[in-house]
C-alpha cells in the first residue's frame, strides 16, 4: 500500500511521510498526552529518574549488590536531594514568618498612606474605600473558592505525584531487562542495533539534559545574586541561590523564595521601591532563565535548535503546566534521536537539530 502511495501521491518523496501523516501524528499524539497526563507525567519523571539511576544501579551491582539493593540506595540519593529542597523550603517559610510581625505594620501602614492620599487627591471617603473594597471582596468570593480548589487539587496531584514517582522509578529498573526485551520484540530483527543505539544515547542525552539543567540554575543563582544586590538587599548571594535552587518546585517555589527578600527589603529601607527592585528583579531573571538560558544552555548539550526547545517548552506548558515544560526538552531529545535512525523522518530530524546542511545553508 505504502509502495503504490509512493508512485500515486506526488507528496511522498524518498519514503518520507507526507507533511499530513506527521500532523495528524502530531495531534493524536497531544490528545493522547493531554488526556492521560495524570498517568504519563509521574510515569515520564519517573523514566527520567531512572534512565539518570540506571549507570548508578549498575555500577552498584558490580560491586556486588543486589539489584533491590542498588536500587534503593540509588533512589535515596533522589529522595534526599528532594528533602533538600523541602528543608530549604520550609526554612524561608519560617524565615519570613519570623518576619511577619513587622512586615504586617509596614503593609497596614503603607495601606493607610494610600488611603490618606486616595482621600486628598480624589475626595474619595475612607468609608466609600472600604465600602469599595467589601463589594470587590464579596464579587471575589466565588473566585476565591474556586482558587483554593484548585490549590488544594494542585497539592494533592502533588503529593500523588511524590509517592508514585519512586515507585515507577524502582519497578522499571527492576524489571528493566525485561522491558528492554519487550521492545526488542515490537520492531524486526534487523533495527534491534538501531533501538540498542537509541536506548544507549537516550540515557547519555538524559544525563547532558541534568548538566544542562546544572548550569541554569548556576546561570539563574548569580543573576539574582548580582540583581539583590545592585537593588542593595542584604545577604544577595544567599537570596539569590536559595531562589535559583527552589525554582525547581513550579510556581510555589519561586513565590515563596521572594517573599523573604521583599519583606527585609522593604523593613530595612523603609521604601517601597526596594522590595519592587526585588520583584522586578525576580520577573526578569525568571523570564530569562524560560526563554533565553533555559533554551540556550539544554538545547547546545542535547544538540536541539533553541527556536524548537522554545516551542516544546510552550507546548509542554500548555499541555502538562509545569511539568511538561521540564519533560518535553528530554521527550524532544529522544525523538531527534529516533528520527535521525528513520529514513522517513529525515525533515523532523533536519527541524530539531542544531545545525545547518551545507546544500541549504542561506
Amino acid at each position: 500500500m505504502k509502495q503504490i502511495l509512493k508512485r500515486t501521491n506526488p507528496i511522498y518523496s524518498n519514503g518520507n511521510y507526507s507533511a499530513l501523516e506527521i500532523l495528524q501524528y502530531v495531534v493524536l499524539i497531544c490528545f493522547i498526552l493531554y488526556f492521560g497526563k495524570t498517568l504519563f507525567i509521574p510515569l515520564s519523571f519517573s523514566i527520567l529518574i531512572s534512565f539518570i539511576l540506571f549507570p548508578v544501579c549498575k555500577w552498584l551491582e558490580k560491586k556486588g549488590f543486589t539489584k533491590s539493593l542498588a536500587i534503593s540506595i540509588s533512589l535515596s540519593f533522589v529522595v534526599v536531594l528532594l528533602g533538600v529542597l523541602i528543608y530549604l523550603l520550609i526554612v524561608q517559610i519560617n524565615q519570613f514568618s519570623q518576619e511577619w510581625e513587622p512586615f504586617r505594620n509596614k503593609l497596614l501602614e503603607t495601606v493607610n498612606q494610600i488611603s490618606i492620599y486616595i482621600t486628598q487627591r480624589f475626595e474619595i471617603s475612607r468609608e466609600e474605600q472600604l465600602s469599595f473594597f467589601k463589594n470587590a471582596l464579596n464579587s471575589s468570593g466565588s473566585e476565591a473558592l474556586s482558587f483554593l480548589q484548585n490549590t488544594a487539587y494542585s497539592f494533592s496531584e502533588t503529593f500523588f505525584y511524590l509517592l508514585i514517582i519512586p515507585v515507577f522509578s524502582a519497578l522499571i529498573l527492576y524489571h528493566r531487562q525485561i522491558l528492554a526485551s519487550a521492545l526488542f520484540q515490537i520492531f524486526p530483527v534487523e533495527r534491534k542495533e538501531t533501538i540498542r543505539e537509541i536506548l544507549t544515547e537516550t540515557i547519555h542525552a538524559y544525563y547532558n539534559f541534568i548538566k544542562g539543567i546544572l548550569l541554569v540554575y548556576l546561570i539563574v543563582g548569580i543573576l539574582n545574586s548580582i540583581g539583590l544586590a545592585i537593588v542593595g538587599v542584604p545577604h544577595p548571594v544567599l537570596f539569590g541561590f536559595i531562589a535559583s535552587i527552589l525554582t525547581f518546585i513550579p510556581y510555589v517555589g519561586i513565590l515563596i523564595s521572594s517573599l523573604l527578600p521583599i519583606a527585609v527589603s522593604w523593613i530595612t529601607f523603609n521604601s517601597i521601591w526596594h522590595p519592587l527592585g526585588v520583584i522586578i528583579v525576580f520577573s526578569i531573571v525568571q523570564i530569562l532563565e524560560a526563554y533565553v538560558i533555559f533554551p540556550f544552555a539544554v538545547g547546545s548539550r542535547l544538540k536541539i535548535n533553541t527556536l524548537v526547545i522554545i516551542i516544546m517548552i510552550t507546548a509542554g506548558g500548555i499541555l502538562w503546566g509545569a511539568a511538561g515544560m521540564i519533560l518535553f526538552i528530554p521527550f524532544n531529545s529522544i525523538a531527534k534521536l529516533i528520527a535521525d535512525r528513520t529514513e522517513g523522518l529525515k525533515t523532523i530530524s533536519l527541524l530539531l537539530g542544531d545545525g545547518v546542511s551545507k546544500k541549504t545553508k542561506l
